[in-house]
């Protein structure tokens, strides 16, 4: 049995981002830069209170911060979460990079047997 571990920052970060709206928010952001709630709600044609529970979401994996500007709340993205997924995905390119050069090796002596027995 696999155990899942939601205090683990990887992860929050993916549970996070499996979510199209919240990856289109994380979008939205990181194209525009720091907006308040309010414009991100008009974006999508869901409720504002919708809007504020994915948002909730992305804080609390770390993917986005809330800061106060006068009595605007702007929510803004933070990229270096994603940096533990890029590690993620660095280690299992690395896997398969192993696998094709064995996958490779094979092939190359597959392919010296029959030139032998030309």
């Amino acid at each position: 049995m696999v155990e899942r571990n939601e205090a683990d920052p990887l992860s929050r970060v993916l549970k996070a981002a499996s979510d199209p709206t919240r990856r289109d928010i994380l979008t939205f952001l990181a194209q525009e830069g720091a907006q308040r709630v309010t414009t991100i709600a008009g974006r999508f044609d869901i409720s504002l209170n919708a809007v504020s529970k994915h948002i909730k979401v992305l804080e609390q994996a770390g993917l986005v911060s809330r800061r106060t500007q006068w009595r605007e709340h702007l929510i803004e993205v933070r990229m270096d979460p994603l940096s533990k997924v890029d590690a993620w995905f660095d280690g299992l390119r690395s896997i398969w990079a192993m696998r094709l050069e064995a996958l490779d090796h094979v092939l190359q002596q597959e392919a010296a047997q029959d030139d032998d027995r030309d």
